[in-house]
């Protein structure tokens, strides 16, 4: 199951994994997220979990790839927020294949990393 709560003031996404994930779970979250998208023309994520839970069938892992592949190019940074051992490997492996700037913080530190997303926001409306 995954959890997702938005900041729209902040145009933050924050997923939260609760269980092995599923298909329907990154439906769910295009669904909520897409809109979001659409009218600000980008989202940042934070991504908190003590531990990776991993998914439910293949079928979820290519749904999660999928999910990645449409939306990495709208989303200019993630915080992967987490004490699993995959958070130390997630940062230089998965730059390689997406263009947000992704950042990894120890589970407990969930304000410090919101600081950081929201520090990039803020940047972001004085340039423009």
């Amino acid at each position: 199951m995954l959890s997702l709560k938005i900041d729209e003031k902040n145009l933050v996404a924050i997923l939260e994994p609760e269980g092995p994930l599923s298909e329907s779970d990154f439906q769910s979250a295009a669904k909520t997220i897409d809109p979001l998208i659409e009218q600000y023309g980008r989202l940042n994520g934070i991504i908190h979990t003590k531990f990776f839970p991993g998914w439910q069938s293949f079928a979820a892992l290519a749904s999660h790839l999928k999910f990645v592949r449409d939306h990495h190019r709208k989303v200019a940074r993630i915080a992967l927020v987490t004490d699993s051992i995959l958070g130390d490997f997630a940062e230089p492996i998965v730059s390689h294949f997406v263009q947000a700037e992704i950042k990894v913080f120890p589970y407990q530190q969930f304000n410090k990393a919101n600081s950081w997303i929201i520090e990039n926001n803020q940047h972001e409306f004085d340039e423009q």
